[in-house]
C-alpha cells in the first residue's frame, strides 16, 4: 500500500512538472547538468572510456567537448520525457516533423508491413510518440520491460498515450502472429546490448566489436516485410527531424546478416554525424566475442 501510494505521488509530482512550459523546464535541465556532471559525475567514468574507445583518432580536448555536450543533452532528455507525459500531439508533430511522409504513404498503398529499426539517439520517447501519429498503420514498438514494475508502468503510459500497441520483447513473435492480416509498422530498439545467452551476432562497431539483436533482419524476412532504420537530426534545443531510410524492401532476397550490417552502418555514421546524442552512459560494451565460450 505504501509503495502504491508513493508511486502514484511520484508520478503526479512529474506529471505537475511536465505543465510547465519548455523554457522553464530547460532552466531545470541547467541545474541537472552541473549536478550529473560537477556534483556526482554520474557514469563519467563509463561515459569517458565508451568516448576514448569509440574515437581513438580524438584528441583529449575533443572527446572532453563532446563529454560535457552529452552530459549538457542527458539533462534536457530528462525533462523533455518528462514533458512527454503531457506534450500535445501538434506540439510533437511541430517538434519532430517526418521528412519524408511519402515513404510511409508508398508502402503503405503497396499493402507492406514494416519493421524500423532504431537507436537510442536524441530523444527517442519523442520519436515514440511522433511514430504513433503516423495514420493508416497498426503502430507496435517492442520494449524491454524495466526491473521495477512503478517504472515500467510509467513508461508505458508515457509511450502509449497516442495509442500505439506496446508489445514485450519476449512476446514479439505472438503477436505479430496473431496481427499477420493486418498492415503493421513495428519499432525495435536494436542499438541496446543483448544479454550474453543472446548475444549472437558480432560485428564492428564504432571501432570495437560489438553484440547486436538481429530481430528486425530476422522478422522482416520471416514476414516479407520492409525494413527501414530510424534517422534523427537535431536541429536546436527541443527540436529534431525524423527520416526513415529503407534498408531493405525485399528482405528474402538479402544475404545473411545483410539487413543488421546496413542498420550498423547507419547507426554509426548517424552517431558520428553528431556524437553527442547517443547514449554513451549505457555499459554498452561489456563482453566481447571471446567471452561467450567462458
Amino acid at each position: 500500500m505504501i509503495k502504491k501510494g508513493l508511486s502514484g505521488l511520484v508520478f503526479f509530482f512529474l506529471y505537475l512538472i511536465s505543465l510547465l512550459p519548455f523554457w522553464l523546464l530547460y532552466l531545470l535541465a541547467d541545474l541537472i547538468y552541473l549536478i550529473l556532471y560537477h556534483i556526482t559525475g554520474y557514469r563519467r567514468e563509463t561515459v569517458s572510456s565508451n568516448l576514448r574507445n569509440s574515437f581513438p583518432e580524438k584528441d583529449e580536448n575533443e572527446l572532453k567537448t563532446i563529454e560535457k555536450r552529452y552530459y549538457k543533452y542527458m539533462a534536457d532528455l530528462i525533462v523533455e520525457t518528462i514533458k512527454m507525459l503531457t506534450i500535445s500531439e501538434k506540439e510533437v508533430l511541430r517538434r519532430m516533423p517526418l521528412t519524408n511522409p511519402e515513404l510511409v504513404e508508398k508502402y503503405c498503398k503497396e499493402g507492406r508491413s514494416m519493421f524500423a529499426a532504431v537507436g537510442h539517439y536524441c530523444n527517442w520517447e519523442l520519436c515514440v510518440l511522433r511514430f504513433s501519429l503516423i495514420p493508416q498503420y497498426k503502430k507496435i514498438m517492442v520494449y524491454k520491460p524495466l526491473n521495477n514494475k512503478e517504472s515500467d508502468n510509467y513508461y508505458q503510459k508515457m509511450r502509449g498515450r497516442f495509442g500505439v500497441l506496446l508489445v514485450p520483447m519476449r512476446n514479439t513473435l505472438r503477436k505479430l502472429v496473431e496481427l499477420k492480416n493486418e498492415l503493421t509498422f513495428t519499432v525495435l530498439a536494436s542499438d541496446q546490448a543483448p544479454v550474453k545467452h543472446e548475444a549472437q551476432y558480432f560485428t564492428r562497431f564504432l571501432n570495437q566489436p560489438t553484440a547486436f539483436f538481429m530481430g528486425a533482419e530476422k522478422m522482416g524476412i520471416m514476414f516479407d516485410s520492409v525494413v527501414l532504420f530510424g534517422d534523427v537530426k537535431y536541429l536546436k534545443r527541443g527540436y529534431y527531424e525524423y527520416t526513415f531510410v529503407p534498408l531493405a524492401e525485399n528482405p528474402k532476397q538479402t544475404a545473411p546478416n545483410e539487413i543488421t550490417e546496413l542498420y550498423v552502418k547507419h547507426l554509426e555514421d548517424m552517431i558520428k554525424r553528431e556524437p553527442a546524442y547517443w547514449l554513451w552512459s549505457h555499459r554498452r560494451w561489456k563482453y566481447k566475442p571471446e567471452d561467450l565460450n567462458r
